[in-house]
């Protein structure tokens, strides 16, 4: 049965903040703000869990500059007040100083929808320019949604506002139209929207380029937020040509060794684990190191242990992992405190490492170690540091044949996600995993829920197209056969079918197990021309491209001969068990280990 691998966890983004400065300076009107980006945390995000760092909102709010204006009128909440072109600029300080004062978001809401109306019914003067004021105003309500959690409200607002600047016209027109794409790319990934948003995120980043040139060091952390967001969504190739922009621009503006560079090269090596390349993550993690041990960052060199500690685990080098984690473990206690979350991450992945090398006591010991740090975290953990955590523990009790215990984390996990804007993808993969464990001891309605609710969160998200999408719909499917739901199967399969094929190509191992167990169902459905048909193509790729030392060869070729011998026969025949016809290697689930490279899990 084709492995199962986990979604890459997109990590939270923040509720966006609401800043709206009184007087913009020159500079902020000039040229687009800057975007910044978080160390990439290894320590904290380590494998399977997402790797990445919590992103920070982009930009914010577009800014344009007010002149003096006289006192409102009289009434201000009447509506031919909103033709007085001095309320609009009242009304948006008004919901500034309710932000400031704590008053509360709703009544800046309200201020702030006035005043974005005021905006809107005095913009356009004589000269025709776009009004930048409505722009920002727009910016700052959306940004208001967004802090109360109504985010579908937010996006239409935000699409109204990067169609108001017209960036040909000069830097200030430049600032909103970027501001106002990389806040509406924020918003569509607190939705789990990750296709729109990563499109939002590279319009920005054109006009940005168009406004400032390609090697202005702004365009350099743009790159270096798009690469995070293009990891998220696991479009590796993409990610690396950003990371290695971001590393030239840095390079050519920074001192050597710079804290730009090393924090470049810790997500240039999260992209190379995550595509097989390891000796590259190696050397990147080596000189991020060796850049922040100059800087005196020796926490950072300690969270740098752990990523090393984890390609050398991939490399199976057990000794040279073990030493870099206990480094690592030794710094944590010491600057973070025994019960961080940090250490409880690093006992995590000590678990995993005594797992494969056969000590499974200690591995037991270091997973009952991190979950008391889990159970009473220090205040400042984030229930994505604890839930992350978990996924990693039950992913070691999993392999050592203890699927309740895995479930019991998991589903914890789930609950302490399901409350969170932005994490459904997150939530997706944990119920892909539990779909699988299901299936593993057999409770086959319970394990189809799970992949069925994973299939609709990824649909919502976009991630319709990518090759994990296609494995869970495989992985469906069985869990439909087992039930006798045959026709539903079908379709499944087929759907992963076009997927699988486009992602991965014929030859990969699960678009072959995906074609066995298409030709299954179509056999068990009376379809056994069609069934025929698939089977032929999977012995011809294994003739001219794969080999024939396969052992799965030969029970195709039985297969193939045994529906070409009845095809002749009327086609009502007894059915054949389709716990013989389906995919022989289904059977094999508990003693077969895959790993989706650098970011998966276990079967």
């Amino acid at each position: 049965m084709p492995g199962l691998v986990s979604i890459k966890t997109p990590p939270e983004t923040p509720p966006l903040r609401i800043s709206v400065s009184e007087t913009p300076t020159h500079a902020q009107a000039q040229t687009p703000t800057q975007l910044r980006s978080e160390p990439v945390n290894s320590v904290s995000n380590s494998k399977p869990a997402s790797p990445l760092p919590r992103r920070p909102p982009s930009p914010s709010p577009s800014r344009s500059k007010f002149s003096p204006r006289k006192p409102p009128p009289d009434n201000p909440n009447s509506e031919a007040a909103l033709d007085n072109p001095d309320l609009g600029p009242f009304l948006l300080k008004l919901a500034r100083d309710t932000i400031a004062s704590g008053e509360g978001p709703n009544k800046a809401l309200d201020y702030a929808l006035r005043a974005s109306k005021s905006f809107e019914r005095c913009s356009g003067g004589d000269d025709g320019e776009p009004s930048l004021d409505l722009a920002m105003s727009l910016h700052v309500l959306a940004a208001i949604y967004s802090s109360l959690g109504r985010f579908e409200e937010a996006i239409p607002v935000l699409e109204r506002a990067i169609h108001v600047p017209d960036p040909p016209r000069g830097a200030d027109h430049a600032l909103a139209a970027f501001s106002g794409h990389m806040q509406l790319g924020d918003t569509f990934s607190m939705l789990g929207q990750v296709d729109r948003s990563i499109a939002c995120y590279e319009e920005g980043l054109k006009i940005q380029i168009e406004a400032l040139g390609d090697t202005d060091p702004r365009v350099g952390e743009t790159c270096r937020y798009l690469a995070e967001a293009h990891v998220q969504a696991m479009q590796f190739d993409r990610a690396e040509e950003l990371c290695k922009k971001t590393l030239e621009i840095h390079r050519a503006h920074s001192e050597p060794a710079s804290l730009e560079e090393a924090s470049d090269r810790r997500l240039m090596a999260l992209i190379c684990e995550a595509k097989g390349d390891y000796e590259s993550a190696l050397e990147h993690l080596v000189l991020a190191s060796m850049a922040m041990i100059a800087n005196a960052q020796d926490t950072e060199v300690a969270a740098i242990d752990v990523s090393i500690g984890n390609i050398y685990m991939s490399l199976c080098r057990y000794d040279e992992a073990l030493f870099s984690y206990q480094k690592a473990l030794t710094v944590f206690k010491s600057s973070k405190g025994d019960n961080h979350p940090s250490v409880a991450c690093v006992f995590v992945r000590l678990a995993d490492l005594y797992h494969r090398t056969g000590k499974l006591r200690d591995s037991k010991s270091y997973c009952e170690n991190a979950l008391r740090i889990y159970a009473k975290p220090v205040p400042g953990t984030t229930v994505e540091e604890i839930a992350g955590g978990l996924t990693e523990i039950s992913a070691i009790y999993e392999s050592v044949d203890e699927p309740e215990e895995a479930l019991k984390l998991l589903q914890k996990a789930i609950k302490m996600l399901e409350d969170k804007p932005g994490q459904q993808s997150t939530i997706a993969g944990i119920e892909a995993r539990m779909g699988v464990m299901f299936y593993v001891v057999g409770r086959y309605d319970e394990a189809r829920n799970s992949f069925e609710s994973a299939i609709t969160k990824l649909r919502a998200s976009g991630e319709r197209k990518s090759a994990f999408f296609g494995v869970v719909l495989n992985q469906m499917g069985l869990a439909c056969v087992q039930l006798f739901k045959i026709d539903e199967a079908a379709e499944l399969f087929e759907e992963a079918r076009g997927i699988l094929e486009q992602e991965c190509g014929p030859c990969h191992q699960d678009t072959l197990g995906l074609y066995s167990n298409l030709a299954a169902t179509y056999d068990a459905m009376g379809r056994v021309d069609d069934a025929i048909e698939i089977l032929e193509y999977v012995l011809k790729l294994r003739e001219e491209k794969l080999g024939i030392a396969n052992p799965d060869f030969e029970d195709e070729k039985r297969r193939l001969a045994e529906l070409l011998k009845e095809a002749g026969r009327t086609r009502d025949r007894k059915a054949k068990s389709l716990e013989n016809l389906i995919d022989p290697s289904s059977k094999k689930k508990k003693e077969v280990t895959k790993r989706w490279p650098g970011l998966g899990f276990r079967i």
